[in-house]
């Protein structure tokens, strides 16, 4: 059976491949993050690059490693981690309202013919919010859910509720655009899931 790593201490990244059936490790790169310039889709794809490649071993034949990275961009300003609270509750008020995208970037690298293959794609979900009033996202930013999220929400907790509509893959939003992921592996002749 072939060995499949997940280079990601994500617990929703961890969540959505269990859910969809694949049979992993979990092994986090430890390698530092480097953005070389400012387009979401080539960020995504270097950050996702950077972290597979920080986990990679002597591996045996077949062996696949997925690195995953994703951000929250509106009106071209790439939306990260918080900071603090209060760079949360920054966040949050130039989301409430309007409509931004989640970039996930993708990388598989596979071990094959004594040799790394490196395959990279990139997924984009656009996300509408209802107006949010300051009460409650001082209210939200209060939990700490936000303090470890791109664009300092996650879609499926507490700040779910103010989602007015999404056009593209919720998974990808989450945190990993599953069926792309599934979709690239098999283009590759990898089964994923046993």
């Amino acid at each position: 059976m072939r060995k499949i790593i997940l280079a990601s201490a994500s617990p929703r990244r961890k969540e959505l491949l269990e859910r969809a059936g694949v049979a992993f490790e979990v092994r986090p790169g430890n390698g530092d993050e480097i953005i070389t310039g400012n387009d979401p889709e080539t960020v995504v794809k270097e950050l996702s690059g950077q972290k597979a490649r920080a986990a990679v071993f002597p591996a045996e034949e077949g062996t696949v490693i997925l690195g995953a990275d994703t951000i929250v961009v509106f009106r071209g300003e790439i939306l990260g981690k918080p900071k603090d609270p209060e760079d949360a509750v920054r966040m949050l008020k130039m989301l409430q309202g309007n409509t931004h995208q989640v970039f996930t970037g993708v990388t598989l690298l596979e071990y094959r013919q004594q040799r790394w293959n490196e395959t990279v794609f990139a997924e984009c979900t656009d996300v509408a919010f209802y107006p949010v009033d300051d009460r409650e996202i001082r209210n939200y930013v209060d939990t700490g859910e936000p303090l470890d999220k791109a664009g300092s929400y996650g879609i499926q907790g507490a700040f779910g509720i103010y989602v007015k509509g999404i056009r593209g893959d919720y998974s990808n939003v989450v945190g990993l655009p599953v069926g792309r992921l599934f979709y690239e592996a098999k283009k590759l002749g990898i089964e994923l899931k046993g």
